[in-house]
């Protein structure tokens, strides 16, 4: 079918106010050809119905829509389905930020049409990738205790056939060892059932819920709505001859105690009758709160918060659970006798919410004693009972008490982390710190251990270029956007959920475990549509590859933040389609040019800005194009605008769906055709980053090399090329950051290959 472009100018919101609307049309009817451009009054009541009536009368198939910014929604197929459309941003880009009526804004207003106008010409029509008939919608749900078993009855209510595999004989966690739980309903002050039987029996009686226990993961491969499993007993042997086809996976590993390094000084695995929270749960379960020693009944029971330690390292892996157990606890003791007396020493106590009602009502017990302070030892005395110092408590002067059981909390990391090897990152990232501080030299296998500690034995066993496991932060829990993806990975299709991606207690993590099975559903659900499911939601572009022209350089496999590309023996990518989320990335890192999009291209950007008219110097109307995140900078650039901020008319920019996926090419292009310098605006990047795709602008930053490699070729100064991270919240930032560039344009002069 041949393309036939229709161009629609709104003259709303102040656009036909400002800018000259009869010229705009003749560029885009002189100029470029469009066969239709026609103007309307506004985008709503009617406006956007003239144009569906020329979709039936004249057979456009792509739409340039000259109006407000993209971020308008105006729907999904607002002129019907197949009907491409290209937004110009006339109302924020250009008329709210520029004075009206304006030589310099028209000329902006005229540059933005023709740059649209070539997109959108540019653009193919889009296929969905070939296996979207064949997703599975099954769900895989990774672990059995309470987040597992709450994810797997959430999804299979919602209709949806669930596995889940327990790598234990018996279901139901850490949950099921627990004697109560924290206080859940109003008025927040007794302990309850943990509720955890209910919870299993209803997972074993669902019919739409198939349970494998003694069962791990031998292997997952493919991607969203094509993995293939593979199970294997806990005796090494696969537990089925065939792999098992799912469409999202959920991981509810749960966590493992981390012992702080302030236990051993506590006479932890030292005296018997010093003990873990976790050993004392147990002990209370079995009815027996007596000295381990001897067995004779405790009278006074000692409670430690040990995230006291002087390393913040430590205090990573405690949290606000650690206090609500140790208050729990203390009810146990209370409930055995009045005559029983429980004493807390905490450097930080947390209850959050509601918890706080219970902490109250723990603190108003005449039989607990709470103080802050720092527990300098624990000694044992002859007849076996310990003797706990404390200095700086809330009494004023160091206290001794005499305890039958001391109870230290113990941290909690993430089931795939390894507590030996957390500890001797922690230790070795002090050792740098006091290195530097006394300006030593820091020895080189010290330095390796500080950058991140190593995992343990991999869980998923994921079929991936870039690792079996779930990408981690340096505590190891899994990398995710915390602000607007909390539940999403790394790795697209599979969901962290529970205490594998945060310290949390029951309740959170079933509500958890509620939310990471809606996502898991609204990604086999959007993949079978052929959708992307986040950040660019319902795009259905994915990236082809010309694969005679690749020289297997394994940039595009090495840099994808999400693991889409797989590698054969000689380094040539190996696609999987429902892995991407269309960030282009890949297309950014490839020398050779040979990945695009079909609605998202190196020869796409390249030739919009070739669109740009240059003025000659003579003019000394300068050239800067902007490339700007569509995640971050550019909301921020639209919220500039309507804060009524203006910047310099001499910028054109162009929003990419990644600063990642900006190609080295678009540089050359732009210094070539006489533009005067360059700004990138991308996303922070680090542990703390804000990128919606993880690396955008680390990676633009890494490529940095290269641009300073072409503004040598080009005898250019290296000023000529800005980067900047923002936030979406920098708006008034932004317009700064403009204007100060255009000043370093202005002192080092007008690019020489203007005009030529």
């Amino acid at each position: 079918m041949e393309d036939k472009v229709g161009v629609y100018i709104c003259t709303g919101c102040s656009i036909g106010e400002a800018l000259d609307i009869e010229a705009l049309s003749k560029v885009a009817l002189d100029e470029l050809k469009a066969p239709v451009c026609k103007t309307i009054a506004d985008c709503m009541n009617g406006g956007l119905d003239v144009i569906r009536r020329d979709v039936e009368s004249e057979g456009l198939n792509k739409i340039v829509l000259a109006a407000c910014s993209p971020r308008e929604d105006f729907g999904k197929d607002p002129f019907g389905q197949g009907i491409h459309v290209e937004r110009v941003n006339l109302r924020e880009g250009v008329v709210w930020c520029q004075p009206p009526n304006d030589e310099d804004t028209q000329m902006m207003a005229e540059d933005y049409l023709r740059m649209g106008i070539v997109k959108a010409q540019k653009t193919q029509p889009l296929d969905l990738f070939e296996e979207h008939e064949r997703i599975n919608k099954n769900l895989l749900v990774v672990g059995g205790g309470i987040t597992g078993l709450t994810a797997a009855v959430e999804a299979a209510e919602a209709g949806y056939d669930v596995i889940l595999v327990e790598k234990e004989v018996d279901l139901g966690g850490w949950m099921a060892k627990w004697y109560k739980s924290f206080p859940t309903f109003t008025p927040y002050q007794d302990l309850e059932d943990n509720g955890v039987s209910g919870l299993v029996e209803q997972v074993q009686s669902h019919p739409k819920i198939t349970v494998r226990t003694s069962t791990e993961i031998a292997k997952i491969e493919g991607g969203p709505g094509l993995f293939d499993v593979v199970f294997k007993s806990n005796n090494g042997q696969p537990a089925s001859s065939e792999p098992l086809r799912v469409g999202a996976v959920i991981q509810a590993t749960g966590w493992k105690p981390f012992e702080p390094e302030c236990l051993e000084k506590l006479g932890y695995k030292k005296f018997d009758n010093v003990v873990s929270s976790i050993q004392f749960e147990e002990m209370a379960k079995s009815g027996r709160l007596s000295r381990p020693s001897e067995g004779k009944p405790a009278k006074n029971v000692v409670f430690i918060q040990c995230e006291g330690s002087q390393d913040d390292e430590y205090f990573s892996y405690n949290s606000s659970v650690s206090s609500m157990v140790c208050l729990k606890q203390a009810l146990y003791v209370r409930e055995k006798s009045d005559n029983v007396k429980a004493f807390i020493f905490y450097d930080h106590f947390r209850t959050p919410g509601q918890y706080e009602d219970f902490y109250k009502r723990v603190q108003q017990d005449p039989g607990v004693f709470l103080s802050k302070g720092q527990v300098e030892s624990v000694t044992e005395q002859d007849d076996g009972s310990l003797l706990v110092t404390v200095a700086g408590s809330m009494l004023g002067e160091k206290i001794s008490i005499k305890a039958d059981i001391v109870v230290l909390s113990l941290g909690m990391m993430p089931a795939s982390a390894d507590g030996e090897a957390i500890r001797a990152w922690i230790d070795a990232k002090a050792a740098v710190a006091k290195a530097e501080q006394e300006g030593n030299k820091v020895q080189e296998d010290v330095l390796a251990l500080s950058r991140k500690p190593q995992p343990d034995e991999p869980i998923l066993h994921l079929n991936y270029r870039q690792g079996p496991d779930l990408p981690v932060l340096e505590h190891h829990y899994p990398d995710s956007h915390f602000i607007c993806f909390p539940y999403e990975t790394r790795r697209t299709g599979i969901y962290a959920a529970g205490c594998v991606r945060s310290p949390m207690d029951a309740l959170s993590c079933r509500e958890d475990a509620a939310g990471a099975a809606l996502k898991s559903i609204q990604c086999v659900e959007m993949t079978s549509r052929g959708e992307a499911v986040h950040p660019r939601s319902g795009d259905i572009s994915y990236p082809e590859f010309f694969l005679q022209r690749c020289t297997q350089c394994k940039r595009c496999t090495e840099e994808c933040p999400f693991g889409v590309l797989n590698e054969d023996a000689k380094g040539t990518p190996l696609p999987n389609a429902t892995r991407c989320r269309r960030c282009g990335v890949c297309m950014g890192a490839c020398p050779e040019r040979i990945v695009s999009f079909k609605d998202y291209s190196v020869d796409m950007i390249a030739s919009m800005i070739k669109k740009v008219e240059i003025p000659d110097e003579f003019d000394e109307k300068p050239r800067v194009l902007v490339l700007a995140c569509e995640n971050d900078a550019y909301p921020a650039l639209d919220m500039a605008a309507r804060k009524g901020l203006t910047y310099s008319p001499y910028v054109r920019v162009i929003p990419l769906r990644c600063l990642g996926s900006m190609n080295i090419v678009w540089v050359a292009d732009a210094l070539s055709r006489g533009f005067d310098g360059i700004i990138m605006l991308g996303c922070k990047y680090g542990d703390d980053y804000q990128c919606h795709f993880i690396r955008g602008s680390e990676l633009a930053d890494r490529r940095g090399v290269n641009v300073k490699e072409k503004l040598e070729q080009l005898a250019l100064e290296n000023e000529r090329v800005e980067l900047h991270q923002v936030e979406i919240t920098d708006y008034e930032k932004i317009p700064q950051i403009i204007n100060n560039f255009m000043d370093v344009i202005e002192e080092i002069g007008f690019n020489p290959f203007k005009g030529m």
